[in-house]
């Protein structure tokens, strides 16, 4: 089972990166993307900015690296002052435009509000952040309530088929070889 990036649910969009400042005179933008790799932000399109309430649509007309970084032009947007109305703006994309994932794999937006639930059946809560540690990811999972065990909130290690039992997109749970003591 593999995962793919942590990504940011923005009602119907995903948010998938950030404008950062103007680079230049003809309207380029600096970029930070939150993809896995940071290059693959542009393969999606078209973008969506939330521009007062409203998702606008935009293209991109031309992209490169810049240093550790990338930049990018807007297709319409020709001059520094347009683009600065841009600076740190969410860039985000429709969910229609993602790669298809095999039955073993998932994004990771996919699992947040699915019910964990021990292999003996204990409840343990919905998932509501996952962490990126150096050696695995870490699912938080947080109790509806204070649990038998005086417990809010856990921190369940992902680690495929030592404790992710099992995940059922349709069904919207996650079962776990877990102690609900822990």
């Amino acid at each position: 089972m593999s995962m793919k990036g942590k990504e940011a649910v923005s009602n119907d969009k995903i948010v998938v990166g950030k404008f950062g400042a103007t680079y230049g005179i003809r309207g380029w933008l600096k970029v930070f993307s939150y993809t896995d790799n940071a290059e693959n932000i542009f393969d999606y399109s078209p973008w969506f900015l939330n521009q007062k309430g409203v998702w606008v649509e935009h293209k991109v007309e031309s992209w490169k690296r810049h240093g550790q970084g990338y930049v990018c032009k807007l297709a319409g947007l020709d001059v520094r002052e347009e683009a600065q109305l841009l600076t740190n703006f969410e860039i985000a994309i429709d969910p229609a435009v993602l790669p298809e994932l095999s039955s073993d794999e998932f994004y990771w937006r996919e699992l947040f509000g699915m019910q964990v639930v021990t292999t003996k059946g204990y409840d343990l809560g919905i998932v509501s952040d996952i962490l990126e540690t150096g050696s695995n990811d870490v699912l938080v999972v947080k109790a509806n309530l204070k649990d038998a065990f005086g417990q809010k909130e856990r921190l369940i290690p992902f680690l495929t088929e030592q404790v992710i039992i099992k995940i059922d997109r349709e069904a919207q749970r996650i079962e776990v070889d877990w102690d609900p003591g822990f």
